[in-house]
């Protein structure tokens, strides 16, 4: 691929605000709000790169309300906010193949309890954050991808550029091109969600990472169907572990009630799994033909689907979350509770921290330094106290398993609840989630059932069900450092993991004959892409960058 040099482009146009926001995730807009709400004179800009507002937002999602009575304390009160249904009923079950288990609530931590959170759609929440944040004057650009931090001679952050427009597969300018925009800003504040490609930079440029543990991730995949009104039980939330996945994968599932007739179904797989036949969609499709899942499913419409990758590390893993010139916020720093299955409470209540550091620094005329306060509070802050008794949860499922690592989990946390230590002191995690694959000689063979159309579904049915769209003609935005490697060392080693990790079908092998399986070549079907980043955090050779593609491009969740 030729690619127009730098020099050869027109500058770019340049705008200039006190703070710019990557990301309107709950996050981004959160830092925004509580900026206007400390200062309405402070100027703040949100890009955004889904299409509109929430296009890329996916969750559950059980919401706890704390950060929202934080931020908006009259949310309850506004006719448009639609967080609405409270939970009323909290069920937690082990699956077998064909029957269940429900576990007690009273053995249950008192963290691990939902009462008093609400079900609804994190990408309505989003919107409704959204046209808050506008009516306080900030402004809002979607459509527009952040894909280049911009510094000063000293190194620290000074402003983002956006993606040049109109560029042709082959690097060059097409009669459609528009050049991107530098956006200035005295602070940079990085809300992009879980494994974020500006956040990934910085935190290699900056080492903030040093001295924590490696991140952790899952996969989250979620669908959401409209279901026989006489099987609608608005506000009941459902947990649950065990099958389809084996003792020693990582992960469980959950069915939410909304309280319109309408029931969010989904499933997390642990990246850290050891088999490389394992596919999360498929197991994820199974996962609902079991009796407890399908009873509520069959005779319904499946209305959406989406994937996306979730930080699970926590505590030990958060990362420095100040650099010169900005700050992480919410999944892009790795706050989210894994038991809890959990993140917005907690992305909502950084964004404010971090705006409060911003907006303290902005009035003591301050400028492209670290806000050393956000990082110095967080962990005596809410988000600390609610990741802190959570923190070795994870890492003692992936040392011990599901049927010994989740009680004695559970326990940790009663004990942490009763005398505010764990007698496990901190555990780290081990090493990164793409370094844990057995080879393809060992692994088990997994034979998974065929889609029957009615449950279970294949992946394309399901990315059209995402709305994805991207301009075809532009530059591939999965990007391998070495071409040669799916198939000269992933597939003879591992399967070529990619084409069953990947939930959206991006990913194949490809035989010039099938049949003798000769001469194969590995395919990138960039247009199915769901931006759940995968594919940058489970590929064994560290080999796939996600970077991000045109503006506007992918996925288009309107309530998920």
């Amino acid at each position: 691929m030729r690619q127009t040099p730098e020099t050869d482009l027109p500058p770019r146009e340049a705008m200039e605000f006190d703070v710019v926001v990557v990301g309107a995730g709950p996050a981004g807009l959160s830092a925004a709000i509580r900026l206007k709400q400390r200062d309405p004179a402070i100027s703040v800009v949100v890009v955004e790169k889904g299409a509109e507002v929430g296009a890329h937002i996916l969750s559950g999602a059980v919401i706890d309300p704390v950060g929202l009575d934080a931020l908006l304390p009259d949310w309850r009160d506004d006719p448009d906010c639609p967080l609405k249904q409270p939970v009323v009923a909290d069920e937690f079950h082990w699956f077998g193949p064909s029957g269940a288990i429900r576990l007690p609530n009273v053995l249950m931590p008192p963290l691990m309890s939902n009462h008093g959170n609400f079900v609804g759609s994190l990408g309505l929440l989003v919107r409704w954050l959204g046209r808050r944040a506008e009516a306080l004057g900030v402004e809002i650009y979607p459509g527009f991808a952040a894909v280049e931090t911009l510094h000063d001679a000293g190194g620290a952050v000074v402003g983002i550029a956006t993606g040049d427009m109109g560029v042709g597969r082959d690097g060059r300018p097409k009669p459609s091109f528009v050049r991107g925009m530098e956006l200035r800003g005295k602070y940079v504040l990085l809300g992009e969600g879980a494994r974020g490609s500006l956040s990934k930079q910085v935190i290699a440029r900056y080492g903030l990472a040093t001295g924590r543990a490696p991140q952790k991730f899952g996969i989250g995949l979620k669908e959401l169907w409209r279901v026989d009104p006489k099987k609608s039980r608005p506000g009941l939330v459902r947990h649950s572990f065990g099958w389809p996945l084996d003792r020693r994968t990582g992960g469980g599932s959950f069915l939410y009630h909304y309280g319109d007739g309408t029931v969010g179904v989904g499933f997390v797989v642990h990246l850290n799994y050891r088999n490389p036949n394992l596919s999360p969609f498929d197991e994820f499709q199974r996962f609902k033909t079991h009796p407890m899942v399908a009873s509520t499913l069959e005779g319904g419409k499946r209305l959406a689907y989406g994937a996306r990758a979730i930080t699970e590390g926590g505590w030990q893993s958060v990362p420095k979350l100040c650099f010169p010139g900005g700050a992480l916020l919410g999944c892009a720093a790795g706050l989210v509770n894994v038991p809890r299955i959990k993140g917005s409470h907690n992305a909502v209540l950084s964004g404010m921290q971090a705006a409060d550091a911003a907006a303290d620094a902005l009035a003591a005329g301050r400028a492209n330094d670290e806000l050393v306060a956000y990082e110095d509070g967080w962990r005596t802050s809410p988000i600390g106290r609610d990741l802190a008794p959570v923190r070795n949860v994870k890492p003692l499922w992936s040392r011990l398993g599901t049927i010994v690592g989740v009680p004695i989990g559970g326990l940790d946390m009663w004990v942490q609840t009763a005398l505010d230590v764990s007698p496990f002191g901190t555990l780290s995690h081990g090493k990164p989630d793409r370094e844990g694959l057995e080879t393809s000689a060992v692994a088990k063979p997994i034979v998974y059932p065929k889609p029957d159309g009615k449950l279970s579904f294949d992946k394309p049915s399901s990315v059209f069900l995402s709305s994805t769209n991207h301009e075809e003609d532009q530059p591939v935005h999965l990007r391998l450092a070495d071409p040669a490697v799916p198939v000269a060392r992933n597939l003879p080693t591992y399967g070529e993991p990619a084409r069953l990790y990947c939930p959206a079908g991006v990913y194949e092998i490809v035989y010039a004959d099938e049949k003798a399986r000769s001469d194969p070549r590995f395919v990138v079907n960039a247009q199915n892409c769901v931006h759940c980043k995968t594919c940058d955090v489970k590929d064994p050779a560290d080999n796939i960058t996600w970077v991000p593609p045109e503006g506007g491009g992918g996925p288009n969740y309107q309530e998920m």
